[in-house]
């Protein structure tokens, strides 16, 4: 999935938030959202990953999506998040926030407090 020092199975899990966080910055276009990504220490998230995710999002009415024409070149399709794409994401990200929260604070072996709702295991 990606060349990064970080486990597959959490770029997975972190991908999507990710995604939306880049399209908050503004429409664009596959290759720049992987470059983006890059640049922000995330490693190289490939085509393979990345455009069926964009596909969901797009099903989902997360993003809309338009084809520009290239300067000097093929067209791009370029993505930008809808309403319903910037409310997903606002969700998300609060909902990413209170969950690395707790599995930093389990991992780092911080007191975890238990939730009425659930019952002990042994």
């Amino acid at each position: 999935m990606s060349t990064s020092p970080w486990p597959s199975e959490w770029l997975r899990g972190a991908l999507e938030v990710c995604v939306l966080a880049v399209l908050a910055e503004g429409p664009t276009y596959g290759y720049a959202i992987t470059a983006r990504l890059e640049a922000l220490g995330l490693g190289t998230v490939k085509g393979g990953t990345l455009y069926p995710l964009l596909a969901r999002l797009e099903q989902a009415g997360h993003v809309s999506v338009e084809w520009r024409a290239g300067e000097g070149g093929p067209g791009r399709k370029y993505f930008q998040l809808t309403e319903a794409g910037t409310l997903a994401r606002s969700r998300q990200a609060e909902q990413w926030s209170a969950f690395t929260a707790l599995t930093t604070q389990i991992a780092t072996g911080g007191a975890v407090h238990r939730t009425p709702d659930r019952e002990d295991t042994p």
